[in-house]
C-alpha cells in the first residue's frame, strides 16, 4: 500500500542577499539624560553597558536597491525635526528612497536626550553633536553591510518569553488607572526571531522581535544603558558569535514586572531571560533552505511516521510599501499655549510632561488630523511592519492572525515617536496612554485596517523589487 504523502513543514524564509553590521554608539558621560517627571539629576553620570546600532541590508541582486533595516539603543523622539534631521542625512549620504529605511529605536528610558531643544540643560550641549555622531555612525553601518553582503537565508521561528506583563493597574484608591503591573491581565508573550545563515549555514545574525518596554531602569537610575536589550544582546551574541538586531513590539501596554527601578542588575536579569527564549527560539530552526518531508512509514513496535530534512528553494520576494496614515486628533491646546503653561510651571514633573506635550505638538501640526507613515515590507514569508507610534499589543495580534502561517515583525518608535495607540474602548478610561495620545478614539483600529489592506496586497505580488 502507497505511503500517505504529508504537506511538508517549511519555516517562513527570505533568501538572497544579505548584509550585516554593528557599531557602538555611545554617548558620552555627561550628556543630558533627563528622562522621568521624577528624576532629580539631569545629566548622565556613567555607562552601564555601551549602547549599539546594528544594521540589516536586503536585496535581491546586488544591481537591486536595498532595504535598509537599522535597530539602535535609543530612547524616542520628541521632535519631529530632530528625526528628520537623523534620517534625511542617512538618505541622502546612501541616496536611499525613504520607503527603503526604517530606523528603529529599543525605547530604552535610561539613554540620552535626541533633542535638540534640550540644548540649554546641562549636558544639553552635547545633544546635537551626539545625533551627529550616530548620523555618521549609521551611514557607516550601511555601507558596511551593503559591501558586506552574500548570498545567505533569514529563516523566522516564532517562541515564548514571559518577560512582558500588563501595566494597566486600576487604582484601588481613585477612580483611574496606573501604569504599572497587573497581575489580573495577561500578556502578549509573542517572540519572533529569525536568523540569518550564509551558504555555508554560519550565522550572520539574528533578528528579536519582542513587544515590553524597556522601563526596568528609572528616576533613580543615573547611567546611561539599553536596559535589558543590553544582556539580551550579550547572551544572543555570545551564542552565535554574530549581532543581534532588536525590534521593539507593539507594546503600548506591556512592560517587566518589577520596573522603575535604580539596581542595573534586575535589567540584566530580564535581559537573560529574553536571551534564553530566544536561543531556545533558535535551536527550532531548521537549516537554512530545508524542510521537514514525510518520508514514509516503518513497522516497529508501532508504525512510525519518519520526517526528514531535505532542500527547497525559499521565496525570493522582496517588496516595499510606504503610506500616510490619516488620524484624527483630539482637541489640544495650541503650541503657543502648551511653551506658556510650561514657563509658568514650577513644578518639575509637570514640567516634563507639559514638554513632553510640546514636542508632540509640534510633530502633529496645529489641525484636526494628522498623517502618521507606515512601513510594511515584505520579505519571502515574512512581513515587517513599522510605525512611529506606540501601539497596543492589539495591533501585531491581529496582524499574526491575518497573516498566518507568514511570519509577522510589528515595530513600534520607527522613523519618528509622537503618541501612544490604544484601543478605542480605553478612551472612557483615565489612563495615561489615553490622556498622553494625541489621536482621536478609533485610530488604532483605522492603522491596523491600513497595514492588513497593504499586506494583503503585497501578498499578491511574488516580488515587485527593482
Amino acid at each position: 500500500m502507497e505511503s500517505q504523502k504529508y504537506p511538508a513543514f517549511k519555516q517562513p524564509s527570505f533568501t538572497g542577499l544579505i548584509g550585516v553590521s554593528q557599531t557602538d554608539i555611545t554617548p558620552p558621560v555627561g550628556i543630558y539624560a533627563r528622562n522621568w517627571g521624577a528624576a532629580t539629576h539631569e545629566a548622565a553620570e556613567g555607562i552601564h553597558r555601551p549602547l549599539m546600532l546594528t544594521c540589516v541590508t536586503f536585496q535581491t541582486t546586488s544591481e537591486a536597491e536595498p532595504l535598509v533595516l537599522i535597530g539602535a539603543d535609543l530612547g524616542w523622539w520628541r521632535s519631529s525635526d530632530d528625526e528628520r534631521f537623523l534620517r534625511n542625512g542617512i538618505l541622502e549620504a546612501v541616496s536611499l528612497d525613504p520607503s527603503r529605511l526604517m530606523f528603529c529605536l529599543s525605547h530604552t528610558h535610561a539613554g540620552p536626550s535626541l533633542s535638540r531643544d534640550d540644548a540649554s540643560k546641562q549636558g544639553g550641549h552635547l545633544v546635537e553633536p551626539y545625533l551627529r555622531f550616530i548620523q555618521t555612525n549609521a551611514i557607516q553601518a550601511i555601507q558596511t553591510a551593503l559591501s558586506n553582503a552574500e548570498p545567505a537565508t533569514l529563516t523566522w521561528s516564532y517562541g515564548k518569553c514571559n518577560l512582558a506583563s500588563n501595566r494597566d493597574l486600576p487604582d484601588a484608591d481613585k477612580d483611574r488607572f496606573i501604569c504599572g503591573w497587573n497581575p489580573e491581565k495577561d500578556a502578549d508573550d509573542t517572540l519572533l526571531v529569525g536568523q540569518i545563515a550564509n551558504e555555508q549555514g554560519q550565522t550572520l545574525g539574528t533578528l528579536v522581535n519582542y513587544a515590553c518596554h524597556p522601563t526596568t531602569l528609572a528616576w533613580e537610575n543615573r547611567l546611561i544603558s539599553p536596559d535589558y536589550i543590553g544582556a539580551l544582546r550579550e547572551v544572543v551574541e555570545k551564542t552565535t558569535d554574530a549581532p543581534m538586531l532588536f525590534l521593539l513590539g507593539a507594546c503600548g501596554e506591556l512592560a517587566p514586572r518589577e520596573q522603575y527601578v535604580g539596581d542595573v542588575s534586575i535589567a540584566d536579569a530580564y535581559g537573560r531571560q529574553l536571551g534564553y527564549a530566544v536561543l531556545s527560539t533558535l535551536e527550532a530552526i531548521l537549516p537554512p533552505q530545508k524542510q521537514l518531508s514525510f518520508a514514509g512509514i516503518v513497522e516497529s513496535g508501532a508504525p512510525l511516521a519518519v520526517w526528514k530534512k531535505e532542500p527547497y528553494e525559499p521565496s525570493t520576494a522582496l517588496s516595499v510599501e510606504m503610506i500616510e496614515v490619516e488620524l484624527p486628533l483630539k482637541q489640544l491646546p495650541s503650541l503657543a499655549e502648551i511653551e506658556t503653561e510650561w514657563a509658568e510651571c514650577q513644578d518639575n514633573v509637570l514640567k516634563e510632561r507639559i514638554w513632553r506635550r510640546r514636542g508632540i505638538r509640534k510633530t502633529v501640526g496645529d489641525g484636526d488630523t494628522t498623517h502618521m507613515p507606515l512601513w510594511v515590507w515584505r520579505l519571502g514569508d515574512s512581513f515587517l511592519v513599522g510605525q512611529p507610534n506606540e501601539a497596543y499589543s492589539e495591533f501585531q495580534q491581529k496582524l499574526r492572525a491575518e497573516l498566518a502561517p507568514n511570519a509577522v515583525a510589528v515595530m513600534n518608535i520607527v522613523n519618528g515617536s509622537t503618541g501612544y495607540l490604544p484601543p478605542e474602548n480605553l478612551y472612557a478610561e483615565d489612563i495615561y496612554p489615553v490622556w498622553q495620545s494625541p489621536f482621536e478614539k478609533g485610530s488604532l483600529e483605522l492603522l491596523t485596517e491600513k497595514a492588513i489592506r497593504i499586506t494583503r496586497s503585497l501578498l499578491q505580488h511574488e516580488s515587485i523589487d527593482a
